[in-house]
């Protein structure tokens, strides 16, 4: 049976997403998506961000698009503890 690899990433801090939709969504939608951050981008995209405690809780939010209707973008795992840099051709 082949070792797990921790990834480095402390397993009691949930991870940081960026989970990036086409179309705009309201502000409105904040509390449905668990208080997670909506940010309209300039092209017409929205960018769901923020703590998600673990991989049920991903799926729960990515059902939540898929509901919607909307074709899901990208999704990006961040660093919580990182200064806000990000690295050409990631979503800031």
């Amino acid at each position: 049976m082949p070792d797990i690899v921790n990834s480095g990433a402390d397993a009691d801090q949930p991870t940081v997403y960026e989970i990036r939709i086409k179309g705009q969504l309201d502000h409105q939608w904040t509390d449905w998506f668990g208080g997670l951050a909506i940010t309209l981008q300039p092209n017409g995209d929205t960018l769901l961000s923020g703590p998600i405690v673990d991989q049920a809780a991903l799926h729960g939010v990515l059902r939540k698009v898929r509901d919607l209707g909307m074709p899901l973008l990208s999704i990006t795992p961040r660093d919580s503890q990182s200064n806000g840099d990000h690295h050409k051709g990631e979503i800031a």
